[in-house]
């Protein structure tokens, strides 16, 4: 009798360790198949948060970065955006470049790309934040690449206003978004001839940069997935935007046109 209930006993502790090895494994394969189901949301988040603030002027949102675009306006127009932790700036207009502005926000953990002629005039104590970026050339700040595009007029009549290798236009990658802001340029070969832009801020501010029929004939050469019409405000002038979108959409109707309201204080 003494015997059996020891072999009962020894049955049942090899049948307790069975069934917690059972459990073990299928909470194994379990949470093997959610981490199958649910890659990490940070590592494969494709979203880019745009946020208009007026003309050339843009805030963009990507992961738990921030990139402020041609800060103008002073502190106030930024009174309920996060802190930047990347600044471009275009050129030396003071619709692209504005240092009281950069003086009254908060940048201190801020990297600032602009190219040479810009940073010729930026205060000394900004010295070590500023990386020079020229036409061509690239950096990594975040994980993010940024190239710098030439911007410049074609036109003899405007040629003055901008120069070939002063100003750059921008190529972001962001994760597998390309974004493109063209600053202020015309319909130029290197904007013509960008690959895989899956969004394109691009300019038409007369009489500085493009008709709108110009720029919708170079973005249907590069054609990207998205295009944001901006920095279209002029005086007297300000760009038919409806027309740039009739222009594209008959043309290629894959592409598409976003309007975002550049100018929250002025009708047009």
């Amino acid at each position: 009798m003494k015997k059996l209930t020891l072999q009962l006993v020894f049955l049942a502790i090899i049948s307790l360790v069975a069934c917690k090895e059972q459990t073990k494994k299928a909470e194994t394969e379990s949470m093997e198949e959610t981490a199958m189901e649910e890659p990490e949301k940070n590592e494969t988040s494709t979203d880019v948060k745009i946020i208009p603030i007026e003309h050339a002027t843009a805030v963009l949102e990507w992961k738990d970065k921030v990139i402020y675009i041609d800060p103008v306006g002073g502190a106030e127009a930024f009174k309920d955006q996060k802190l930047a932790d990347l600044i471009l700036v275009t050129d030396i207009h003071g619709d692209h470049l504005n240092v009281e502005t950069l003086e009254a926000l908060d940048t201190k953990k801020a990297k600032i790309i602009m190219p040479q002629a810009a940073a010729d005039k930026m205060p000394e104590k900004f010295t070590t934040q500023i990386d020079v970026l020229n036409n061509g050339e690239s950096k990594e700040r975040f994980g993010i690449t940024v190239e710098a595009i030439p911007m410049y007029n074609l036109r003899e009549e405007a040629k003055q206003f901008h120069e070939k290798g002063r100003g750059n236009g921008y190529v972001l990658t962001l994760g597998n978004q390309r974004v493109y802001f063209s600053g202020d340029t015309e319909d130029i070969p290197e904007m013509r001839s960008l690959e895989n832009i899956d969004k394109a801020f691009v300019c038409m501010n007369l009489p500085y940069t493009m008709t709108p029929e110009s720029a919708a004939d170079g973005v249907l050469a590069f054609a990207p997935k998205q295009v944001y019409p901006y920095h279209f405000r002029g005086n007297p002038d300000v760009s038919d935007v409806s027309k740039f979108k009739k222009i594209v959409n008959e043309k290629n109707s894959d592409i598409e046109v976003v309007q975002l309201d550049w100018y929250p204080n002025e009708d047009y």
